[in-house]
């Protein structure tokens, strides 16, 4: 069976600012949530490169716990992503943009929240993205 995920929209509401929707509905059979992940590799290794590179090796981490649960990048419904400083926002949203059109060529991106934060667990982390998605 296919996932009812319906982008919900209201001509009167702001338009998004970036790459997300406003909302989703989904009519799931099972959720899956995703913890926050990081920029770091198989072997933990931190990826070389800035927020841009975390950003999208974090996104292939969700993508691996995201088979293992017998979903993909379209069954997301929610993600959730921490930068430290604002300085590392444009780094995001670049990284972001170099795997979206391959994630959701369609156009239909999950509701997103981005938090600026202080710092994460470890201080060379710059990116953490969590993620909940939603099976038939």
């Amino acid at each position: 069976a296919a996932l009812d995920r319906t982008v919900v929209t209201n001509s009167e509401a702001p338009k998004p600012l970036e790459a997300y929707s406003l909302g989703m509905s989904v009519s799931p059979g099972k959720l899956v949530y995703v913890a926050g992940q990081v920029g770091v590799d198989f072997d933990g290794n931190l990826v070389e490169g800035d927020a841009a590179a975390q950003t999208r090796q974090a996104l292939q981490n969700i993508g691996l716990v995201l088979v293992g649960a017998g979903a993909d990048f379209s069954n997301v419904v929610e993600f959730t992503t921490y930068v430290v400083g604002r300085s590392s926002i444009q780094g995001n949203i670049d990284g972001r943009g170099d795997v979206y059109p391959h994630m959701y060529p369609d156009g239909d991106f999950p509701p997103s929240t981005l938090l600026v934060v202080a710092g994460l667990v470890s201080e060379d982390y710059l990116v953490e993205i969590k993620a909940m998605a939603a099976l038939p």
